[in-house]
């Protein structure tokens, strides 16, 4: 699987409960700037690497509804 798939934040179904550093900076994308982006991921639920279902969180695993954290996520915005 291709990087860019793989770690794709802008997928429409990513999970709201995925976290990453490049969240909390307020500063637009700068071409002439190397990226700060570290592809670390967490989950609002477990504030850990790995989802409430054991899974791994990054944003390819975290797009997907088949996964019940991902789920129960879009309901409680709702």
């Amino acid at each position: 699987m291709k990087q860019a798939m793989r770690f794709n934040i802008t997928d429409p179904n990513l999970c709201p409960a995925l976290r990453w550093k490049g969240m909390f900076t307020g500063v637009q994308e700068d071409p002439t700037v190397p990226s700060t982006r570290d592809n670390h991921y967490w989950c609002v639920y477990t504030q850990a690497c790995v989802g409430p279902d054991n899974k791994l969180v990054e944003p390819f695993e975290c797009s997907s509804p088949e996964r019940v954290c991902h789920r129960e996520a879009l309901a409680s915005l709702q």
